[in-house]
């Protein structure tokens, strides 16, 4: 059910709503209750939050009660300062590894937009990141967790390392709707980044499935919602990464070889940390 960026709030299921912002293409999700809305990721700048809140506002379907952090990366949990000033002292939930890491993950992302030559800035938004505050998530849990709106309750699964070490799932069963976070990601390749967990990610999707029906609506960390389907492919994929890492690392091929030392499922350039942090961890 594709939808285009920046349009604010899209109904996927029964009180169940979707944006996707063009910048980092990433999406934010409200779950509806009696007692007010919960909203999962809260994008990546005080700036970009104050565009979720003003398309929360702009909805009409009631205020910010909680929040949630999928994991631990900036464009994920920067705006989760804007939403306190907006709506009070909500609670953030979060898995307890992702909370711990979101303070120096941000940090490192913040360093990064600082680093950038003052000729050629990386992105607009530089001053803005620069300027946000860091709030990590207060209300934390290792394995499961439920957030109670009243009429609906609210599950939070942690199905195992895969995007991070910290990453969670939302499931809300009567609507039979998955917030996948960044475990599935529809608009690009998944995001093995430096802090990945190539070789754990694939139990980690299987996990996931076992949360799913066939008729499932799962929506990714970026792009547009998918369904059961696109998460097996992306699982089988998943695994042939995990595999073959295994397999040239077992072989002994040296790490700067193996990159081009095997057919992958996705881009080379994809895969550079995956491969990296496979051999690392094996």
């Amino acid at each position: 059910m594709p939808f285009p960026t920046d349009t604010g709030f899209h109904e996927v299921a029964d009180r169940i709503w979707v944006a996707r912002y063009a910048w980092f293409d990433v999406n934010v999700t409200l779950v509806g209750g009696e007692r007010g809305l919960l909203v999962v990721d809260t994008n990546a700048s005080s700036l970009s939050a104050r565009q979720v809140i003003d398309d929360v506002r702009r909805l009409g379907a009631g205020d910010v009660v909680g929040a949630v952090n999928t994991h631990e990366h900036f464009d994920h949990t920067l705006g989760n300062a804007e939403f306190r000033t907006a709506y009070g002292a909500i609670p953030i939930h979060a898995h307890a590894t992702a909370a711990e890491r979101t303070a120096a993950a941000c940090e490192r992302v913040k360093g990064l937009f600082a680093d950038q030559p003052d000729d050629e800035p990386l992105d607009e938004h530089t001053d803005d990141v620069l300027g946000t505050e860091i709030v990590p998530a207060d209300h934390t849990f290792t394995s499961t967790a439920t957030v109670d709106l009243g009429d609906r309750l609210v599950e939070l699964v942690h199905p195992g390392r895969g995007h991070t070490g910290g990453d969670l799932v939302v499931r809300i069963p009567d609507a039979d709707v998955v917030l996948a976070g960044d475990l599935v990601e529809e608009s690009g390749p998944p995001g093995f980044a430096a802090d990945c967990y190539p070789l754990d990610w694939p139990s980690s999707l299987e996990n996931v499935l076992g949360l799913l029906t066939p008729g499932s609506i799962v929506v990714p960390g970026h792009g547009a919602p998918v369904d059961r389907a696109f998460v097996e492919r992306q699982r089988k994929e998943i695994g042939i990464v995990a595999e073959t890492i295994r397999d040239l690392a077992g072989r002994g091929v040296p790490l700067e070889e193996a990159l081009d030392a095997a057919d992958w499922p996705f881009p080379k350039r994809a895969l550079a940390s995956a491969v990296a942090r496979g051999y690392e961890l094996l």
